[in-house]
């Protein structure tokens, strides 16, 4: 009778936690939600910058935070970029010519939105220009390779937000940084989650620097969302040319036929795995920009909440044993 009490009143127990626990994870939520409610006013006059708005999150950021009354200072690196936004957008807007690697070309831009911003200062800069390429296996890549990216992803990040930050200062505004869930874990090889990483260190330490001064900074940690920098027939296109310019002996380390397994590989798992929306990416980069209490991290997509950022916390040798798992292995592979 006793044994019947204590089995009952264990299950009773465990229902009553369970229920409480989930009560408790429904009123954060909850919590949260009304909290993020609230936007800063006068967006009329808050200025914006926004970098890599040719195409893609950047873009759509542009025009979108355009459409909410922002007066929106969008940088592209080609002419026809710059056309085709002025066209879309309203009076407010202003487009510029940006090539983050190039110093002088960022400081130029910088003197441009001084003038024009005035003692308001600078409401946000979000740095969202980047690229993929090359990206391959450590061991077909040059250092040239490893620069050319980093400069754009990571010390082109660096450049743009020193050039402003005294006028984010001024205004007490903020800096979004766009990393990736690929600033949290390295799949593979190449400079992209190198210059990621870099980007997630530089947000960290910024947001530590800038809280005496009323600065928020944000990162944008997104999934795969289908872009240029997700588009395999772009980036088939560059793996090919690092393979036929690379070492005869490297080629042999991996075999043959390795290019045209990859190949086969990335065309299924990319078309699967990228998600066409990309306003999901976009409506967290708003939020970040206008909401009263922004959150110091968004991971936008599924892949990025349920599978890549909960791997970044699992023991290493568990992540590398999956993620080698189903691997293409090269034909010369000791294991």
């Amino acid at each position: 009778m006793k044994t019947v009490t204590f089995l009952r009143w264990r299950g009773t127990f465990q229902t009553d936690m369970f229920l409480y626990l989930l009560g408790l994870v429904v009123f954060y939520y909850l919590y949260r939600w009304f909290r993020e409610i609230p936007r800063v006013p006068d967006k009329g006059d808050k200025y914006v910058y926004i970098t890599g708005c040719d195409s893609g999150f950047g873009n759509l950021l542009a025009r979108h935070l355009d459409e909410l009354g922002f007066c929106v200072i969008a940088s592209c690196f080609t002419e026809k970029g710059e056309e085709d936004l002025r066209k879309a957008c309203s009076g407010r807007f202003t487009t510029l010519h940006l090539d983050v690697k190039k110093n002088e070309s960022v400081d130029k831009a910088a003197a441009l939105i001084k003038d024009k911003v005035g003692a308001r200062g600078l409401w946000a800069v979000v740095n969202n220009a980047g690229v993929a390429m090359p990206s391959a296996p450590c061991d077909w890549l040059t250092i040239d390779d490893y620069k050319s990216m980093l400069d754009v992803n990571l010390n082109g990040v660096i450049a743009v937000t020193l050039s402003v930050l005294p006028l984010i200062k001024k205004a007490r505004g903020r800096v979004v940084n766009v990393a990736s869930v690929f600033g949290r874990i390295s799949p593979g090889g190449g400079p992209y989650t190198v210059s990621k990483y870099g980007v997630e260190a530089f947000n960290d330490s910024l947001r530590r620097n800038m809280v005496p001064f009323g600065v928020k900074v944000i990162c944008i940690e997104p999934g795969f969302f289908k872009t240029t920098m997700t588009d395999w027939i772009v980036l088939g296109k560059s793996f090919k040319q690092l393979w036929e310019k690379m070492p005869q002996e490297v080629r042999d380390d991996y075999g043959p036929d390795y290019l045209d397994k990859v190949d086969m590989r990335m065309r299924e798992k990319l078309a699967k795995m990228s998600d066409a929306d990309l306003m999901k990416v976009v409506s967290c980069m708003e939020h970040a920009v206008s909401a009263v209490r922004p959150r110091t991290r968004y991971s936008p997509g599924w892949d990025a909440k349920l599978f890549w950022i909960p791997m970044s916390y699992m023991p290493t040798r568990f992540v590398d044993w999956l993620l080698l798992k189903k691997a293409i292995i090269p034909a010369k592979a000791v294991y």
